[in-house]
């Protein structure tokens, strides 16, 4: 990254010297002189010198712009900002001025306004032959920041103590004529537990625009057992339009995804999701979401539906000035579910869902739980066998905990992960009682 020295040796041959400087500040030439052979303690010392003349020289651009400089590169960088205004208030065509404040722009981290003030530079007709290629690949340099693409891989090792999701109990009991029936279920319904191989691809790219941000995201993964036909393989692709602002935000988000298991296509979902945060209440900000998904399933049409959620919470940090404890964020949602077809068994369906999700830093890692509890009730009958054709009903929870702690492989930036995951699935029809415990780790690495 080019960081500019000053520039103000250039003031006096190759720009044109501001209109009129008062008649009482002194020749500053002698400063101009040795610039590219200056430390950080030379150019401090310029600004101390400089600072006598400061009485002489309220009304000379000039002068202020060399004493911006000297503060730049001096490492002072409010100082230097704020000389450099007055100089270019004083002269706003000085070309110096311009040069070292969009560097000092960019130093304090407001990207585009120094694109923006150093592509006004590159315009003007007066900028000498030797300079340009040095200000253009700046600018070039400046304008890849605004994009950034990368890659991901991740390789982890599992074990999964129902990888077919399978019921929890061997039987099940059917409704026959008004009376209970016991029926046993076949092995294909029984869990299968295993070790698993979970293989992930992920490429982004991101786009930054003055007060917003464009975010892109595709992934593939796959996990493989030695059972195949419990094999998943999942596509995702996802848009993310995010606009921050210090006292609200709020983002879009949209994408599909289409996951097949045991070799044949399971389903494909589309959704949209928005949003929105609020000013901080005390220490939390609020936030609501609202989001729909179509959901299409390929060999059991029936089953299509079209699913709406209304939620929103509250993203905390923990802990006071002293400690931390970490940020958790609490939310709660209602859920719809819309049936397609007349034919899918309950019907409509409705619900709630509540989760938190706290993130501790430790000393090498982070550390991240995540709890969630759901719960979804049918309109209609699932079916007059089971349960007597009452309605069915499910609550379902899970608990994910992981560890990520930053590592280098070969040189390139990547993370540990440690992953354990907990679900329980009850229901009033037993063919839906279900659990899953999984536990990975592996690692995950860009390139």
């Amino acid at each position: 990254m080019i960081r500019f020295p000053a520039v103000l040796a250039l003031v006096l041959t190759l720009f044109r010297p501001s209109p009129a400087l008062a008649q009482e500040c002194p020749d500053l030439s002698p400063y101009f002189a040795g610039q590219e052979t200056r430390g950080q303690v030379e150019w401090l010392q310029v600004a101390g010198e400089l600072n006598d003349f400061l009485p002489l020289c309220l009304e000379s651009g000039d002068y202020f712009a060399l004493v911006g400089a000297a503060w730049l590169n001096g490492g002072l960088l409010p100082e230097a900002v704020e000389a450099l205004e007055r100089a270019l208030l004083l002269n706003p065509d000085n070309g110096a001025a311009q040069i070292d404040y969009a560097e000092a722009l960019f130093r304090q981290g407001q990207l585009f306004p120094a694109i923006e003030l150093n592509g006004q530079v590159l315009q003007r007709p007066d900028v000498p032959a030797n300079l340009r290629p040095a200000l253009e690949l700046r600018q070039e340099e400046w304008r890849g920041l605004t994009r950034d693409t990368s890659f991901r891989g991740d390789f982890l090792l599992g074990y999964d103590s129902n990888l077919n999701g399978a019921p929890d109990p061997g039987q099940v009991t059917l409704t026959i004529a008004g009376e209970n029936v016991l029926l046993a279920l076949g092995e294909e319904f029984e869990a299968m537990s295993g070790p698993y191989t979970n293989l992930g691809l992920t490429a982004s790219h991101r786009r930054l625009e003055p007060g917003h941000q464009h975010n892109y995201t595709a992934e593939i993964q796959g996990r493989v057992s030695d059972d195949r036909s419990t094999d998943l393989l999942q596509l995702d692709g996802r848009y993310n339009f995010l606009r921050p602002r210090r006292t609200r935000s709020w983002q879009i988000d949209s994408g599909f995804r289409s996951l097949a298991f045991g070799g044949s296509a399971l389903f494909t979902a589309a959704d949209v999701q928005v949003r929105y945060s609020i000013s901080p209440l005390f220490t939390c900000r609020p936030f609501f979401d609202a989001s729909a998904q179509y959901q299409l399933f390929h060999n059991q049409s029936w089953l299509n539906a079209f699913d709406t959620r209304l939620g929103g919470g509250f993203a905390c940090p923990l802990g006071d000035e002293t400690e931390s404890f970490g940020n958790v964020s609490i939310e709660a949602a209602l859920l719809d579910s819309q049936k397609i077809k007349f034919d899918r068994p309950g019907g409509d369906r409705g619900g709630w869902q509540v989760a938190a999700n706290w993130q501790y830093p430790l000393p090498q890692g982070l550390f991240r739980a995540v709890i969630n509890h759901t719960r979804l009730e049918d309109g209609d009958s699932y079916s007059p066998l089971l349960d007597a054709g009452a309605p069915r009903w499910v609550n379902r929870s899970y608990l994910l905990l992981q560890y990520r702690r930053g590592m280098l492989f070969n040189g390139a930036p990547g993370d540990l992960l440690i992953n354990f995951y907990h679900q329980q699935q009850d229901s009033n029809i037993g063919l839906f009682d279900t659990s899953d415990t999984t536990f990975e780790i592996g690692f995950s690495f860009g390139f």
